[in-house]
């Protein structure tokens, strides 16, 4: 073959291998824009690891600024909570479907079943009038655990039968039914209801259950379950324990029924709510504080590989720190304050101290959500509170029934 063939026949073969290598190293819809009509060759994702188990920590008014404020109360620095350090963040976006600003009922509800709803309603459909009529019942992702045989778990600072934990498990036009909504636990949709249920409000409910007909001792034999005032009452042996106490440490009840809980060999889904509002600032940022702690806690007593560990709030809440300095306290003059008796509630719902300003209403901006574990890749960005149903559905493998109102 003669010198000049010789050249023109590598010159084509180094084009040819050079198309090729380009073609391999551009994406389908810009190798097609490009001319290049063979599909690019890309290696596939590592699929995400599917969780066994969620753990839903809700602080309840949790703004952006309230775990601000905890952590410069608790520790005199920013970003020392610990979930600070959780690797996956996004702005949920609270609001009903008729106002701006939400309330626990509506907020909670939409966690739990992925559908907007109207302040006051407990996840039923927003056709529902609080206090008038129900609109459809919407199934929880309690309800999803339920019918699947996981084993399940609500722990509160509040009432059992309030807005947040009720959102999990009952279906009510009127967060206030609370004689309606306790026993909703007894009689569930899905499974055999929740397993563990740990909770305060026992005085009011009882008086609603009384005034319905029923009370605690009869709901207890009617379904062979005892409903025990405090927490030391609950015998050893009993898997599926039922409390509503004048008030719940939730500390000792999260560990309680994680114990439980983690028996399960087809997984669990467990609700944690500890009250934030800072009406009251150094309880609400105390609340925020310890809850973070516990967390932090929980999150040493669990495998992240299969469990999805996920942390918001239900709505916003009227705190800003406007002022402070590093090595002063950040609530100067609470106890002023405290002492004065304003405490109590003043006319126009402001509580002024040096460095801190409450306006004592919820509001409705944007609240943090925070996950680590299995799944948590998917907490990201700016989106509608209704999106963390569908992180812990996906996180699990589930879809949603398009027949039961989500």
């Amino acid at each position: 073959m003669k010198r000049s063939e010789a050249m023109k026949n590598l010159a084509i073969c180094l084009r040819a291998s050079l198309l090729a290598a380009v073609t391999l190293a551009v994406p389908m819809a810009y190798a097609q824009d490009a001319g290049v009509q063979r599909p690019a060759v890309q290696a596939e994702a590592p699929a995400a690891p599917r969780a066994k188990n969620v753990i839903l920590f809700l602080a309840d008014a949790a703004g952006v600024a309230t775990l601000n404020g905890a952590s410069l109360m608790a520790y005199g620095e920013p970003l020392k909570l610990h979930i600070q350090q959780w690797p996956h963040l996004g702005l949920s976006e609270t609001s009903p479907v008729d106002q701006f600003v939400s309330d626990s009922a509506n907020g909670m509800s939409s966690i739990m079943t992925g559908v907007k709803t109207r302040n006051g309603v407990i996840s039923q459909s927003a056709d529902a009038v609080r206090g008038k009529q129900d609109g459809v019942p919407t199934k929880t992702l309690l309800e999803y655990a339920e019918e699947r045989g996981l084993l399940t778990g609500v722990i509160t600072s509040q009432s059992i039968a309030d807005a947040t934990p009720a959102a999990a498990y009952a279906h009510s036009n009127d967060r206030g039914k609370w004689g309606e909504i306790f026993p909703q636990a007894f009689a569930p949709r899905f499974g055999d209801g929740v397993d563990v249920m740990f909770g305060a409000g026992r005085r009011k409910i009882g008086e609603q259950l009384t005034a319905l007909g029923t009370g605690f001792d009869k709901l207890a034999r009617q379904h062979r379950r005892p409903i025990h005032a405090t927490l030391e009452a609950v015998d050893a042996k009993n898997q599926r324990p039922v409390v509503v106490g004048d008030d719940m440490d939730v500390r000792a009840a999260t560990l309680k029924a994680l114990d439980i809980l983690q028996k399960s060999p087809t997984g669990y889904l467990l609700v944690v709510e500890w009250d934030a509002h800072t009406d009251d600032p150094r309880e609400g940022l105390e609340n925020v504080a310890n809850f973070d702690k516990l967390i932090a806690e929980v999150e040493s007593r669990v495998d992240l590989a299969d469990t999805l560990l996920l942390f918001t709030a239900d709505h916003s809440f009227g705190l800003q720190v406007d002022g402070g300095r590093r090595g002063e306290a950040l609530l100067d003059g609470y106890e002023a304050w405290k002492a004065s008796g304003k405490a109590s509630g003043s006319k126009d719902g402001i509580v002024r101290l040096k460095n801190v300003l409450v306006n004592d209403t919820h509001t409705a901006e944007e609240v943090p959500a925070l996950a680590i574990g299995a799944g948590a890749e998917r907490v990201r960005g700016y989106f509608p509170n209704t999106h963390l149903f569908n992180v812990m559905m996906d996180a699990i493998g589930w879809k949603p029934d398009m027949a039961t109102g989500n």
